[in-house]
């Protein structure tokens, strides 16, 4: 899989030419998307009765996803439109690359990092996400050279095209013009190693700058630097705000990447994910496994190590219904727990983003890819997750979902 470098006279750098990740724009429409939930679906439920009701009301919106799902799978890649970009329907998350304090990252396990990189790209998994502040810039740095050092296994038989990288900007107090967003996308470029990324996102909610860094994310578009834009830990409203303003200027919004696992459904009950399908704004879902939880492989006498430690014990005791019904679900399709639960996203038309540290876990998360849950699946575990959630039963990002200061467009 070959890089194709094209000059770039925006961004001068001395010499090698450096690869553009993904200097074409494939012309594929984007297919149907799912209708939203019935709103009595996406109420909280207040006892059992109401659950059962709201998991009826939705079952017939999870027939129509599955169904259109599978549609979009059809008999070739598992694949989605993201923009322009065709992407895989599963991409991964890069934050422990890089992570000292909460994932122990090693420079040691650069190795294994990169065999688990390539296993993901043999796998036609071809959609990877890094951030500026995940390291930081280690991870950049990893992602930009796993993706140029890569070469398919033998027998190997990765998706045709380019392998798809996007980064994210950190609105940080001290930053505070729309040039800071410019300024920030060339140096994770130059971390990269290249002269252009396919997706840059705004990490989370800035306030008071916001007007300012969505004006920068244009700005990144015009000047050559990015193909497609989107946002992270955005509320409905704060989507449709960016979204008009980046309209107003002829660019797509295409994401917001938020928490969204069976354990944490926010996204549903309070209307991100509606407003994000009515406006054509995909969903990238970053904890889809709740940092592990869904894997089945904690419990009170096997804690996962470091902060996680801590943050995720209410976690791990709410979701042990929920893991019966995912190992039922599991063991009569010949699946692990962990596919279970990615691919239960997919069903909801959003792009799980796990992560991955292991060939073992790269594997795993493959087998997610190339079938969909039936739409009684997806029911049952609807009904019995609702029942469950508890907004921030695992670690989100705090005011992620918060209306505050959003600015008037």
């Amino acid at each position: 899989m070959a890089f194709i470098s094209l000059p770039n006279p925006v961004l001068p750098l001395s010499g090698p030419a450096r690869p553009v990740l993904s200097p074409l724009r494939p012309t594929s429409a984007r297919p149907a998307r799912p209708a939203a939930l019935p709103v009595s679906a996406t109420a909280a439920p207040e006892n059992w009765k109401d659950v059962k009701a709201a998991a009826s009301d939705a079952k017939d919106a999870a027939t129509d996803a599955v169904k259109d799902a599978a549609k979009g799978m059809g008999l070739g890649p598992d694949t989605t439109a993201l923009g322009s970009l065709t992407v895989s329907s599963l991409g991964i998350g890069t934050w422990a690359w890089g992570d000292r304090l909460f994932w122990g990252y090693k420079p040691e396990q650069d190795k294994a990092l990169q065999a688990a990189f390539n296993a993901c790209v043999d796998g036609k998994v071809n959609f990877f996400d890094t951030a500026e502040v995940y390291g930081p810039g280690q991870s950049e740095r990893l992602c930009g050279r796993f993706a140029r050092e890569y070469k398919p296994s033998e027998g190997a038989t990765p998706l045709e095209g380019d392998i798809h990288i996007a980064t994210k900007f950190a609105p940080l107090p001290f930053r505070f013009s729309r040039k800071s967003v410019v300024d920030a996308l060339k140096s994770s470029l130059n971390k990269l190693g290249a002269e252009k990324v396919d997706m840059y996102q705004i990490h989370w909610p800035a306030f008071l700058q916001e007007q300012a860094f969505w004006d920068g994310l244009a700005d990144c578009v015009d000047l050559g630097l990015v193909t497609e834009v989107g946002v992270s830990n955005y509320s409905a409203a704060r989507v449709k705000a960016c979204h008009k303003l980046l309209s107003a200027r002829g660019i797509p919004l295409v994401s917001n990447q938020v928490q969204y696992s069976l354990l944490h459904r926010n996204p549903e009950l309070n209307g991100t994910k509606e407003a994000c399908e009515e406006l054509g704004v995909k969903i990238l879902a970053y904890s889809p496994l709740a940092q592990g939880v869904l894997t089945g492989k904690y419990s009170a006498t096997n804690m996962p190590t470091g902060p996680r430690k801590f943050a995720l014990r209410k976690a791990i005791d709410d979701s042990l219904p929920l893991l019966i019904v995912l190992k039922d679900i599991a063991e009569k399709r010949g699946k692990t727990v962990s596919q279970i639960a990615l691919n239960w996203c997919m069903c909801k038309d959003a792009i799980p983003i796990p992560g991955v540290r292991t060939v073992k876990q790269a594997e795993d998360n493959i087998g997610a890819l190339g079938w969909r849950l039936s739409a009684d699946e997806v029911a049952a575990l609807d009904e019995l997750s609702l029942s469950l959630n508890k907004g921030n039963s695992t670690m989100a990002m705090p005011m992620g979902d918060s209306d505050f200061l959003i600015p008037k467009i």
